[in-house]
């Protein structure tokens, strides 16, 4: 479903929603936080760039930080930037999937159910879900180990 791609963009957006102090990140700094490879998170930045996700700021102080607010960021944005745009794998020529066969009224239930959850998710609801907890295998351990040294701020 989520490609590794993806799945990196997601912890290097959620990196930057919890460590917005106005500042932009190089690649550098964000792949040592992360334990990714700079050159592959340097690609993958670019993607979310050209997506309107992320704006890049050129010079000795450079690098990027977001261009919408985290809860304005969804998981299907991030998806579409990275992966292209989430297509059905079906075809209906123009009638309902139902009068097609019983694949294609699947995959369309599939599409729908799959673009409602990227849809639902924000950048924000997973930064400000605790994730990665005692679990050594989990993608965003990396990410809720900065989330656990952040200062706690109350809800507003």
């Amino acid at each position: 479903m989520l490609t590794k791609t993806t799945i990196v963009a997601i912890q290097a957006l959620t990196l930057l929603a919890l460590e917005d102090d106005g500042r932009p990140k190089t690649p550098k700094q964000l792949a040592a936080r992360l334990g990714a490879s700079p050159s592959y998170l340097g690609k993958i930045l670019g993607m979310l760039a050209k997506g309107g996700i992320l704006r890049s700021v050129r010079g000795a102080h450079g690098g990027v930080h977001l261009a919408r607010k985290p809860s304005l960021i969804t998981l299907l944005d991030v998806y579409a930037a990275t992966q292209g745009a989430l297509v059905p794998h079906h075809c209906t020529g123009g009638r309902a999937a139902a009068a097609i066969c019983t694949f294609h009224t699947a995959m369309s239930q599939l599409h729908q159910q799959l673009e409602g959850a990227l849809t639902r998710w924000s950048l924000a609801d997973l930064a400000s879900v605790p994730s990665g907890k005692g679990a050594r295998n989990c993608r965003m351990a990396s990410v809720s180990s900065i989330r656990r040294a952040l200062p706690v701020v109350a809800a507003s």
